[in-house]
């Protein structure tokens, strides 16, 4: 969301406390991702469209894409450190999640009985996580069209950003739907992972946020230099490699 905002859930919010830890502490990033989002469940990541492969959309429809195109170049505005969220691919990596295998709950528990959770105990919806997502889409614009009277892309970057804070601090609801529920447990932790997963999977196109934040990528055994070089820049990490560089 726009960063110049002091009470917004900016991109900033997001990715500034990552990117103030030393880079070779990150050196596991996709790992520690997947820790940091208990309350929602963890993708088994579905590798993007090969280069080679049509462009477009697996699973969203056209009015789910504008919205969801809308919303990552929301939390992830361009400026003078990374292009759109849309151009760094982060579209594509919720889509292609959500059409495979993490999206149809796969790796979850789907039969019920349905009772409230706690936090630890992680995923506690009868709906797996694509059907999840569109119905938060669709109760986010409903609310959207009830206060401004249009959709949530056709709203200024502005209004989508204290649009999406409403939501996230449960300010806009939904008298059938979760929707600070669905922002914080499933949108949120999903828009980490595009940022920062391998640009194989869509988002984090060009390797733009691991340049960011001084990520070297593969291979794994980076992590042995994390004595000599904490709190210090990274060799290498101007040109970081991803799996399709060791392909």
């Amino acid at each position: 969301m726009n960063q110049d905002r002091g009470d917004g859930v900016s991109r900033r919010c997001l990715l500034g406390a990552i990117a103030t830890i030393p880079a070779i502490t990150t050196l596991d990033a996709e790992s520690a991702l997947a820790a940091d989002t208990s309350a929602a469940p963890a993708p088994a990541l579905a590798p993007a469209a090969s280069p080679g492969s049509p462009a477009g959309y697996a699973y969203f429809s056209l009015e789910e894409s504008a919205f969801v195109e809308a919303m990552m170049d929301t939390m992830c505005p361009a400026d003078a450190l990374t292009p759109s969220g849309t151009d760094c691919g982060l579209a594509t990596f919720f889509d292609r999640q959500l059409a495979g295998g993490f999206g149809s709950g796969d790796r979850l528990y789907m039969a019920g009985p349905w009772r409230a959770g706690t936090p630890p105990q992680g995923y506690q919806h009868p709906l797996d996580p694509r059907s999840f997502f569109s119905a938060g889409i669709a109760a986010a614009q409903r609310a959207c069209q009830a206060s401004s009277g249009k959709s949530f892309q056709d709203l200024s970057p502005a209004d989508r950003d204290s649009f999406l804070t409403a939501i996230a601090g449960g300010k806009v609801t939904s008298d059938d739907f979760a929707l600070a529920e669905w922002f914080n447990e499933l949108v949120a932790p999903l828009f980490e992972q595009a940022c920062f997963a391998d640009p194989i999977y869509g988002g984090n196109r060009d390797k733009v946020f691991w340049k960011m934040i001084g990520f070297p990528g593969l291979p794994a055994f980076h992590a042995e230099d994390v004595v000599q070089y904490r709190g210090k820049p990274f060799p290498g990490a101007a040109d970081p490699k991803s799996i399709q560089d060791f392909s």
